[in-house]
């Protein structure tokens, strides 16, 4: 997966805030596949490699359920090696009677389902760069539907082992209610391209032409609020650099736009525009 890998600039772990640890614990595990890294009496951290965390969920105090029109998550998404193991995450669904959505995107086979709190969770495999189709700078991607007969044709281990241990943050898609900031603090601040376009309601982004690391949409308008942090949803998420030298590039960016830089336990962090905290590590 060389888009996910130096020397790409990528997403990394995950961390929401749930409203019941041990019924999203059972449900990253049991339904979706994950496994246990660490687990604390308020946080649970999953990996599929037993090295690499890519969902970390913590319940806060007094957490309450968060109203949908917030920005926030859209969907976080995890990338599968190949397409048997979207076959196979497919049949364990349907064996488990997950109800789930499907997209076929031209650049991506992808399903989608929701964890108890709400919380939008894409499952996806890419077709071969080689045959994504590019213009002007731009990716082309839709929605589709997805094959399913043709998926489930697919050789699977009759045996489900959980998520494959190659899985990786594939990308993040976030909900706002602006989107030229939102440009101005991914693009001109941390570096990413546009590389696709959905009329001016949501914008796709990514390092090295892939079809994207970070999607926006502000379909739910431009009115709504951002989430507070007594609500469940995304409490931060991760980018990894290929280089410290990089990394201190997209901080002076970062402060040329008038984004705060903080350091924490000796990790950097800076704040987007939806008020969600973004650590900036080295790959």
């Amino acid at each position: 997966m060389t888009f996910h890998q130096k020397p790409v600039t990528y997403v990394g772990e995950v961390q929401l805030r749930v409203s019941d640890l041990n019924q999203s614990t059972r449900f990253y595990t049991e339904v979706l596949g994950l496994k246990i890294k660490e687990q604390t009496s308020n946080s649970v951290s999953f990996t599929t490699n037993g090295q690499d965390v890519l969902l970390t969920i913590t319940q806060p105090n007094n957490i309450n359920k968060k109203q949908e029109q917030r920005t926030g998550l859209y969907h976080f998404a995890l990338l599968l090696p190949k397409r048997a193991d979207l076959a196979q995450v497919v049949r364990h669904f349907i064996n488990l009677g997950v109800r789930l959505g499907g997209g076929d995107h031209l650049v991506s086979e992808a399903i989608y389902l929701n964890d108890p709190d709400g919380n939008g969770i894409e499952i996806y495999v890419d077709r071969d760069a080689s045959v994504w189709q590019w213009s002007n700078g731009e990716v082309k991607m839709t929605t589709d539907p997805v094959d399913f007969d043709d998926l489930l044709k697919e050789s699977v281990n009759p045996v489900w082992n959980g998520l494959p241990k190659g899985t990786v943050m594939g990308h993040i898609h976030l909900q706002v209610n602006d989107l030229e900031k939102n440009k101005q603090f991914y693009v001109d601040g941390l570096g990413f391209d546009v590389v696709s376009r959905y009329g001016r309601e949501a914008l796709f982004l990514s390092d090295s032409n892939y079809h994207h690391h970070i999607a926006l949409n502000t379909w739910s308008g431009t009115q709504i609020k951002h989430a507070e942090k007594t609500e469940t949803g995304i409490e931060s998420y991760t980018i990894l650099f290929p280089s410290e030298t990089i990394r201190d590039e997209k901080r002076m960016s970062l402060r040329k736009i008038g984004a705060s830089i903080y350091e924490e336990n000796n990790t950097f962090y800076t704040i987007d525009p939806s008020q969600i905290k973004v650590y900036l590590r080295i790959s």
